[in-house]
């Protein structure tokens, strides 16, 4: 299967676009029927509107973006979690994108985005390692985290610094240290590159700390970063589990690891954004909100482009 997916591209590659969607159609015929249903279909203005530029160097400051594009400021540090700002997500042809568009634009514009001191990237799916958007954040002011095996979609002299990080391992940026957990997940990015690495992080800067549970499903491993310092923010997971649970964590397992790990408030994220499965489109937030039970106040936010401070 792996060789005959890799002789297919490759044939669809030297006949150009046309052989490429000739190719993806026999491989993935729902897709194409979601991608042609989807092209008259305009992209919604988000909800609302965060506004960074007000946020003070003191304190701990974020916003949901849309899909998991987290952007966070510690003390001044800020830090940009699996940024995609594309109106479609999949495979990049330079002229354009084959892949799934997105329900609801992203929170902010790239140019109304602070200058970013690290981007965190959880693994090499579409969805959340996006590479146009990240050929455009490209600086040599921005460092990035990235999962094993993955740093080879980057154009990596751009960056200030690119860290590929396994399991257990850490990396200190700047004021940032920044340490691999794992998840339950996958990291192909096409069928047959299933050595790349997946991971969700656990970063630590100025006292504060963040879980970013990356895209997971329902695992104990989140239970070994748990310490007498609970975590300020857990960053997890709630969307695409209709039918797809044994890839993506429910809003319930989603708490559950985050309770594991030790954290005192939520962002829920991985849902609102994409149409990657069967689920109604506010079940997700529903279902997290109920998890919660009679303490909602520890759901930070729960509509794209609203922003919180602790």
């Amino acid at each position: 299967m792996k060789r005959r997916t890799a002789l297919g591209f490759a044939a669809a590659a030297a006949a150009g676009v046309s052989g490429v969607a000739a190719v993806l159609y026999q491989q993935a015929p729902s897709f194409w029927k979601q991608y042609f249903a989807e092209m008259s279909r305009s992209v919604l203005p988000p909800p609302h509107r965060p506004d960074p530029r007000r946020w003070p160097g003191r304190g701990l400051f974020g916003a949901w973006l849309g899909h998991s594009s987290v952007l966070l400021k510690v003390d001044g540090f800020t830090i940009l979690t699996d940024p995609v700002f594309s109106e479609r997500v999949g495979i990049d042809l330079g002229v354009a994108t084959v892949g799934l568009k997105r329900l609801v634009a992203p929170a902010l514009p790239l140019e109304a985005l602070p200058q970013v001191d690290l981007i965190v990237l959880s693994h090499a799916h579409f969805d959340h390692f996006d590479t146009p958007t990240l050929r455009l954040l490209a600086s040599a002011r921005t460092s990035v985290v990235t999962a094993p095996q993955t740093s080879d979609l980057l154009r990596v002299p751009r960056y200030r610094h690119v860290r590929e990080l396994a399991w257990g391992e850490r990396a200190q940026i700047g004021p940032a240290s920044v340490r691999a957990l794992e998840v339950n997940h996958w990291g192909a990015r096409m069928r047959a590159d299933t050595y790349r690495g997946y991971n969700g992080y656990a970063i630590e800067l100025h006292g504060k700390r963040i879980l970013f549970a990356g895209d997971t499903a329902l695992t104990e491993a989140f239970r070994s970063v748990k310490s007498s310092r609970p975590f300020d923010l857990a960053i997890v997971p709630i969307g695409a589990y209709n039918p797809w649970r044994r890839y993506h964590c429910t809003p319930e397992e989603a708490w559950h690891m985050g309770e594991a790990a030790g954290a005192e408030r939520f962002l829920p994220v991985h849902h609102q954004t994409f149409q990657l499965s069967r689920e109604p489109y506010t079940e997700p937030i529903e279902r997290f909100y109920a998890a919660a039970g009679p303490r909602p106040e520890r759901v930070l936010l729960g509509e794209i482009g609203r922003e919180f401070h602790l």
